[in-house]
Formats: structure tokens, sequence, C-alpha cells
């Protein structure tokens, strides 16, 4: 991840792209034409434009990305994506040039936790991202140099991964080589006696606004020896219509190239994605999707995290939207044969028993914790789904693996009515649960002055800084639902916000909670991060209000 772009040529490029006819792609595609299929069809491989298992199942990717090598420790992270319904995993690694190496040993543990979950497992190299732009980053040629190193880790794991030579292995600097660059690594894997299907990512930091890739994906396809090479588009701020979306999957599907979505979010800094397109258009032509990240980002995407501190039941609404919502995860993801799923076939129908009605306990002014009577299943429970009914519509409020729930976020004095599906490792629904009706309880205001904030400066650059403000609780009652205000005294604004949302009237701030910063225990804190721009001076804010009460500044 990490996709940046020149948004003037980036936009007027995909424009571009919108009026160009089929032709570029069309062409090229021809040259391939009777050898859309893996010679070796050993494992994962494509034919035909799609990427099959071994025994010819048609394979669809459904899952998120996981930054193992910064997060080494928090491989339990695999099995609670598992449980959340996906059938993919993408893993990123370093090939030792940028980040601390992930030698043979750790390959292979990871495979072997992919395997053992049940997921199909996606490798890539992070070190190349935004070579030619990015000081420090290797080339495809020396990611292919790596994978050789690591090579005893992946023979005969053909069935479980795909190998992803080199993550947005150009920047916005020297992506026209990237058709001969990608060539000359796939040749070298080739020749080493990789077997494996290969995943190649875009340029323009994995976005292809130059549509490079997509120009050159029938030339670049044709040159592996055994047709078994898929391509992956990051669609971060460039693929904020709905039309750029279905137009440059279109493109690929149309000409018989096997593409998915190998990373994207709800938002970025570059601009705001489509996602709801990019899910309604995977779906509609079959198309596999990975979203950036399960938990771990920084940097200012903090909102890019799925889960809050790598915790499973601690789901942010990107996760929510992108696990539970419409063409979700929990969904449409098949688990692959190889594993004993249903895949595309018939195989698993069942669906798990109802759970139990829901118990509410602990019911406070901004959340409840729900329990109940475990479902059962004939090849097990992965999840539970927790929903608020309204009428005749629901909404996705928690996905987890256990019987319980603990909500927050929920509105003083109001009354909810909840209910709970069990899921299984097919994508199985149960029957929704009998409901339960919660009301939260009023809650209590801050006294006056029972708070204090502090306002720190994590990191500067020329015009630009990122900033840090934690709101601490010093009063005796909770706090549910909030309003922060102070006033900047240099002009300063504000570009982005995790963890809150907020609005200006001059030089006056006001920030409103996220869902999961809107409780504020007697003597707990929440943080709220954001990026900014300064022009001249940078200097703190003096003073702080809490829903109009004065805070102490610590």
């Amino acid at each position: 991840m990490r996709p940046r772009t020149t948004r003037g040529a980036a936009v007027s490029g995909a424009l571009l792209g919108l009026l160009l006819p089929l032709a570029g792609l069309g062409q090229t595609a021809q040259a391939a034409s009777g050898t859309t299929g893996s010679t070796a069809a050993t494992g994962l491989h494509v034919s035909g434009g799609r990427l099959l298992e071994g025994n010819g199942n048609d394979f669809v990717m459904r899952g998120v990305n996981h930054a193992h090598t910064w997060y080494t420790g928090e491989l339990d992270s695999l099995a609670h994506i598992k449980a959340k319904g996906a059938n993919t995993v993408r893993v990123v690694l370093s090939s030792g040039d940028r980040w601390t190496r992930n030698d043979a040993s750790d390959v292979a543990n990871v495979v072997s936790e992919c395997k053992a979950n049940r997921l199909i497992c996606v490798l890539e190299v992070h070190d190349t991202t935004g070579y030619g732009e990015q000081s420090g980053a290797a080339s495809l040629d020396q990611a292919a140099d790596y994978w050789i190193s690591v090579k005893s880790a992946l023979e005969g794991q053909e069935d479980y991964i795909v190998v992803n030579i080199g993550n947005e292995p150009h920047g916005n600097s020297g992506y026209e080589n990237w058709a001969d660059d990608t060539r000359g690594a796939i040749g070298k894997l080739r020749d080493a006696g990789f077997d494996h299907a290969l995943m190649v990512d875009a340029p323009n930091w994995g976005q292809d606004w130059s549509f490079t890739m997509r120009d050159n994906a029938a030339s670049v396809f044709a040159a592996d020896p055994d047709r078994n090479t898929m391509f992956s588009v990051h669609m971060y701020g460039v693929f904020d219509t709905a039309a750029e979306v279905r137009d440059y999957l279109g493109r690929f599907t149309d000409a018989g190239l096997p593409i998915l979505v190998g990373e994207f979010g709800h938002d970025h800094s570059d601009g705001n994605p489509d996602e709801d397109a990019i899910l309604a258009t995977t779906e509609q032509l079959g198309l596999g999707y990975l979203g950036w990240s399960w938990s771990g980002n920084g940097g200012g995407v903090e909102y890019l995290d799925m889960v809050e501190g790598f915790d499973p039941d601690a789901m942010t609404s990107w996760g929510e939207r992108l696990f539970n919502g419409a063409n979700g995860i929990a969904a449409t993801a098949k688990e692959a044969t190889v594993y004993g799923g249903s895949g595309g076939d018939p195989g698993d129908t069942t669906a798990p028993t109802r759970p139990g009605t829901p118990v509410a306990s602990d019911v406070s002014a901004g959340g409840v914790t729900l329990s109940w009577g475990a479902s059962t299943d004939d090849t097990g429970v992965t999840a539970y789904d927790v929903v608020r009914v309204e009428g005749a519509s629901e909404t996705a409020v928690r996905s987890v693996t256990g019987t319980s729930a603990q909500l927050t976020g929920l509105t003083a004095g109001t009354s909810y009515t909840f209910a709970v599906y069990a899921r299984d490792a097919a994508g199985n629904r149960s029957e929704r649960s009998a409901t339960v009706d919660v009301t939260t309880s009023r809650g209590g205001d801050p006294a006056p002055g029972a708070c204090s904030v502090g306002y720190s400066i994590v990191g500067q650059w020329q015009g630009g800084f990122q900033g840090e403000v934690t709101v601490r609780n010093t009063g005796t009652s909770a706090i549910s639902g909030w309003t922060l205000g102070w006033r900047f005294a240099d002009g300063q604004t504000i570009t982005n916000m995790w963890g809150g949302t907020p609005s200006r009237s001059g030089a006056a701030v006001t920030v409103e909670p996220a869902s999961y910063t809107a409780d504020i225990p007697a003597g707990g804190s929440v943080t709220i991060g954001f990026t900014g721009t300064w022009n001249g001076a940078n200097t703190a804010p003096e003073a702080f209000t809490l829903d109009g009460a004065d805070c102490t500044v610590s």
C-alpha cells in the first residue's frame, strides 16, 4: 500500500481511458489467444482468464491484506481473518532491502499458518513499492532474487499459494519500464523452476493511472511460458467513480485476461475511492478482491484498519463494511476446495442451526453486552453476525467468533433491537435468532472542568504535520458522546482525521467522536489523530472545551 499519484495526471489519464476504444488491449490480447491456460496446470493456475484450483474449480479471492513483516507476532490474525469469512489473505513480506528480511523459515511458517486456517495465501514482497520514485525501493529483478532465495519454503505449495512478485513496483517515475521489468522477473522465476501462479502489481503506486499495465497486460501474459500470471490493480483515489472502476476491470475481462483488485480502501489521502462500486463490480464480474488492511496502519492512514489493535472483536466501520456489507466477504467468499470447502460446487449447503435468543447485560449510556446460546453446524460455526433490526431492515453491527459481543458507540437514552446469525466456513448463514430489545441509559454529563486534554505534534514536515489529541475524563461518571473544541492560532487546517470527525468555522475546530471513541469511562481516555497543514508557525492550541466545559491542558 501507499499509493501516491499526481492527481491531475491521474484524473486526466483516467478520463482519457474512458474515451479510448478497446483496440489497444483487445489487439494485444489476440497474441495470447489459444494460450490462455497454464501449460503446467500445477495447483492454482490461470485458464480462460480465470484463476482455477488444481482440480479445475473456479476460485474467486475474497479476503484482506495482513502486514506480517512489520507485525510478525500477530500471526493469530490469520485465524481471525478466516473466522470472519475470508478465503484468502495477502501477506506482506520483506526482501530485506527496506525492512527486516523474512527468511525461508519465516515464510514456511506463514504458509503453514495459512494452510492451518484454510486460507489461500498470496505472498508479496513490499520492498519494491514505488521503485523509481521511492528512495531505497527494490527492483522487480531483486524481488525475483528474493523469491529464489526462499524457494525451499514454496516448493510443493502450488495448491495453496500465489506469488505476488512485488508490491506497486513503480511509482510515478520510470513506470514506462514496467512491462519489460515484469516480463524479466516472470522469466527469471520460471527459469528457476517456479510452477506457481504468479501475480503482478500495476505501476503508478499500484493504481495504473497511466494504463501502462492495462495496455501491456496481454503481452506480459504471453511472455509467461506457463501462461500462469494474473494482474492486480490497487484502487484508491484514482478510482473514485463507478464508471472508472467498471471500465478498467471490464477491459481485462473483455480481453480474457485475469485481474483482481489486490488492494483498496473506503477512503484515502489521494481521493475517495468508490468502494461500493468496487465491491459490486467485482461481484458482478466474478473477480477477486483483497481489502487493505487488517490492522496496524500508520502514517496517517489508520482509518484503513479493519479492526483496532489486531482485536477481532473491535471492528471498525471499514471492517464492518468490507466483511458484512453488501457484496462483502461474509456474503460472497467460498472456501477453496483444496481445504474441503464447497468452492463453486454445491457441496456444503447446510446452514448452521439458529442461535439462542440474545440476553443483554451491562447496559450503559453508550453500550451493551449481548450473549446467546451457541449454534451447531456439520462443519463448524466460524462466526456470529450481530445485527440491529429496524422493522423490515437490518444493519450489521459486529461480527465475533464467540457467543458474546460488546457493542459500543450507541446513543444514550435510545431503544435498540438486536439479533444474531451464525455462519460457517462455506458462507452458509443460519436463520436469524429471536430478537432482544435494549434501551440505553441516559448517562451523565461531565462536571465542569472534569476533563483534561493533551495535544502533541507527532511529526512535522514542510507545510504539513501529524497531530494527536488525548481526551481524558477526570470526572466520576462516564461520558457517552462528546464534542471537543479548540482554536488554531496560526491558521492551521486539518486534512484528515481518525477517531473523530472535524468541522471548522474560522480558527475554531469542533470534533465529534467516531463510534469507537464515543465512550470515555471515568478515569479513562481516548485519542484522536489527524494530519494537517501549517504555514509560518505551528503553535499548539492554548485551550480546549469538552461539551462546552473548559478542560485542563495537560
